[in-house]
Parts: structure tokens; C-alpha cells; sequence
């Protein structure tokens, strides 16, 4: 049952227009552009965290700078997505590397929601400080794994059929 559904999400004009024009490669490369975007302010935040770079910047202050083009980058990134995820989705769904993505996803939005609700409402405590908390730079560290096995397991999905 839902294997139909995945295959009429295929056969919707959309997904159709998407697939057999220049769409795929539009939507492919804004798909590509934004998670770099999304990635690149998450590990910068990160790294301040693990006490590796920034260490001179406020982690409030890089938070409240970035966390705007993270989610911009987030939103584009899921748009785009799921205009590729139609043109294929029962093959997607199918696809181990597919449910490896979305699992890891799972998994980041977790750590982040840890730390954003967790670790991140003392960082008046240690905010310019140069020791972090153990489980800042634990969701720190963890973030780093799982977007980096995310961004791994995305782009096996072209490759596993």
C-alpha cells in the first residue's frame, strides 16, 4: 500500500515536468548549494563549541548570526529535496543509503534540538568562555558525525539502486 503511494507520488505531472526537464539539474544543483550552506554554518558553530576555532567569538553571538541562514539553507534544502525525492520516490524509499539520509537526519535534528534546548539555555555561563560544558561539545561533536554522515549518505543514494 505504501509503495503506491510512492509510485503515484512519481506519476504526478509535477514529478513528471521535474524529471524529464531542466528542473532536475536546477533543483539537483540548488539541493547541492544549500546544504553546503546548511553544513557549513552548523560545523562553524560546531567547532566553536569543540573549542577548535572562533574561540575569541561569543558562541551566543555566532548562534544568533548563523542559526537564520541555517534554517534559510534548511528550508531550501527540504524544497528542493522533495522535488528530486518525487521524480524517484519509490526507488528512494527502497533505497538503503535513502533511509540511512533520513534516519541520520532524524538523528542531527535531535542533537540539535539537545543542545539548542538543553545546553544552550545556560550559555550565559559560559558563553565567552573557553571551556565548554561537556555536553555542548559532546552535541558539538556529535552534530559534526552525523551531518557528515548525512552529507555521506546522500550522495551514495545516486549510487545504490
Amino acid at each position: 500500500m505504501l509503495n503506491e503511494f510512492w509510485l503515484s507520488l512519481e506519476y504526478l505531472p509535477l514529478a513528471m515536468e521535474i524529471g524529464a526537464t531542466w528542473w532536475f539539474p536546477l533543483l539537483e544543483s540548488l539541493h547541492v548549494i544549500s546544504i553546503t550552506l546548511l553544513v557549513g554554518s552548523i560545523l562553524m558553530v560546531d567547532l566553536r563549541l569543540l573549542g577548535v576555532a572562533a574561540l575569541s567569538y561569543a558562541v551566543s553571538k555566532m548562534v544568533r548570526e548563523l542559526v537564520p541562514w541555517t534554517l534559510l539553507a534548511f528550508i531550501v534544502a527540504v524544497i528542493t529535496g522533495l522535488g528530486l525525492f518525487i521524480t524517484r520516490a519509490s526507488a528512494h524509499m527502497a533505497n538503503p543509503a535513502f533511509q540511512w539520509k533520513l534516519g541520520l537526519l532524524a538523528l542531527a535534528g535531535l542533537n540539535m534540538a539537545f543542545f539548542h534546548f538543553r545546553s544552550y539555555r545556560q550559555v550565559s555561563l559560559w558563553d565567552g568562555s573557553s571551556t565548554i560544558p561537556w555536553q555542548a561539545r559532546l552535541a558539538g561533536a556529535m552534530s559534526l558525525l552525523l551531518w557528515s554522515a548525512v552529507m555521506l549518505s546522500g550522495r551514495w543514494v545516486g549510487h545504490i539502486i
